[in-house]
């Protein structure tokens, strides 16, 4: 591959991505959840009660990251957590009967999402644009991450709490 082809293809992957990440949010945010919160709670709906390590890995998130989802989660009423009965260093997380209720506004936009996502789509089927990403996705978890000790690699900030303040209602009420 020559660097124009790279650049191309770097270029558009990461075009995708934000611009699908803005969609994400634009649809999230009246439900009072920001996208990686939408993970936990599918999460949670699929696989039931679980611990924030077990969360952690079924999400593909570091611990510390389902730590402060889940803190974020439960001060807007749709989590739970309590102590796991068999391991006093667990911590287990559950939704709460309104995280339970907004499921269904949830997967809604999350629908709503993947059709504004395609929507310009005229030539190439919904199945073969996710097989190729499936591929894609694949290729990428395979793939040797770049060393950390890279010279010039700067480790991203982490982000503030603040910085997903309005993603997140405080009320209980929604």
């Amino acid at each position: 591959m020559n660097f124009d082809q790279a650049d191309a293809l770097n270029e558009a992957i990461r075009a995708i991505g934000i611009g699908h990440r803005a969609i994400a949010i634009s649809a999230l945010a009246p439900l009072g959840i920001h996208p990686g919160h939408k993970l936990v709670l599918l999460e949670l709906d699929k696989g039931g009660p679980r611990t924030q390590a077990e969360l952690a890995t079924a999400s593909g998130c570091e611990p510390p990251t389902i730590t402060w989802s889940v803190r974020q989660l439960e001060a807007a009423g749709l989590v739970v957590r309590r102590s796991s009965l068999t391991d006093g260093r667990a911590t287990i997380v559950e939704l709460s009967d309104q995280g339970r209720a907004l499921l269904p506004k949830l997967k809604a936009a999350w629908c709503q999402v993947a059709e504004q996502t395609v929507a310009g789509l005229t030539s190439t089927p919904i199945d073969q644009v996710t097989a190729l990403l499936d591929d894609l996705a694949a290729s990428l978890a395979s793939s040797v991450a770049p060393a950390v000790d890279m010279p010039g690699y700067l480790p991203r900030p982490r982000a503030r709490a603040s910085e997903f303040g309005p993603y997140v209602r405080r009320s209980t009420t929604m």
